[in-house]
């Protein structure tokens, strides 16, 4: 890290700045730390822009692994029986077993963004092509759901960004003029709850690309290494942290992380409306603490509840 300084007229003015390779690309940090300061001020702001700098790379920063440090080989056994013990081992869905996991999906995943409509009226919809009078944006994101279950289903296409790229199109072709484009420059994304208070800030625009592609060549190196269901979770949560995307990046992220399982041969999940809280709280304990348990046991609940459904 250095100083920078730039002259104004008769000011001067203070930056810190601080260069990093992220994705084969060179970024630089740059932290305003004052004008016209004495050394003593300059000394003590360096200090603490010193410590922002490096939190803002560490947050967004793709893990070597799945908890920052390296997973034991007790520790992948004990996720690799849990799988074996759910029995989670790939089997094939019949046409009407994709029919109903798909109306459901779709309706799950985008009550969880805020869509009005119902379970039945999304049943409804794909089944009949029965519109309600509700929102037109809320059932063009049903048939663009339903259709990127298709798309999964069929490629055999791992992760990558044009895969990235065409489910975010497909979902919101019809709905969003940004379909299909990641962020752009300026547009940066603050994520709030219920309550209007902010949760989590997505990556800046400028890395996002890098970012995605760090993502990538994570799954890649460990792709053979780690269980299917960390190698899902970790490609979900942390594409969550980067949010690519002005809009839409819940709904991409959970068929992300519907993608993986499928090529890693453990069937599709639903993540339930209902349970969407300890969904958030999951998301959260990942950004937070690189803890990826709550995901796992939450993924488990949810296998139980779809087989139940299948019979």
């Amino acid at each position: 890290m250095y100083v920078e300084k730039r002259k104004e007229g008769k000011k001067i003015k203070y930056y810190l700045a601080h260069s990093f390779r992220e994705g084969g690309k060179v970024h630089k940090i740059r932290k305003f730390l004052g004008k016209n300061i004495s050394d003593k001020e300059l000394k003590e702001r360096v200090s603490k822009a010193e410590k922002i700098i490096l939190e803002e790379i560490e947050q967004y920063k793709i893990i070597s692994d799945p908890l920052k440090v390296p997973l034991s080989e007790d520790e992948i056994k004990f996720i690799e029986k849990l799988e074996i013990n759910q029995k989670l081992k790939v089997f094939h869905l019949s046409e009407k077993q994709w029919k109903l996991f798909s109306e459901l999906f779709t309706y799950n995943t985008n009550a969880i963004e805020g869509s009005e409509l119902k379970q039945k009226e999304v049943k409804e919809i794909l089944e009949k092509d029965e519109w309600p009078k509700k929102s037109k944006e809320d059932i063009a994101e049903t048939y663009g759901v339903n259709e990127a279950v298709e798309f999964i289903k069929k490629t055999k296409e791992h992760i990558s960004l044009d895969l990235i790229l065409n489910l975010h199109k497909i979902v919101f072709k019809n709905s969003k003029n940004f379909a299909g484009e990641f962020r752009k420059q300026g547009e940066e994304v603050v994520v709030r709850d219920g309550f209007g208070n902010i949760i989590h800030y997505g990556a800046p625009q400028s890395r996002v690309i890098s970012l995605l592609k760090e993502l990538i060549a994570w799954y890649n190196q460990y792709k053979k290494r780690y269980p299917a269901l960390v190698l899902a979770i970790v490609i979900h949560n942390q594409f969550e942290n980067i949010h690519p995307f002005k809009d839409g990046n819940g709904r991409v992220g959970r068929l992300l992380l519907n993608n993986i399982l499928i090529k890693n041969k453990l069937p599709p999940i639903n993540i339930d409306f209902k349970n969407r809280k300890e969904y958030y709280s999951a998301l959260q304990e990942y950004e937070n603490n690189h803890n990826i348990k709550p995901m796992i046991d939450l993924l488990i609940k949810e296998y139980k509840s779809l087989k139940k459904r299948f019979g």
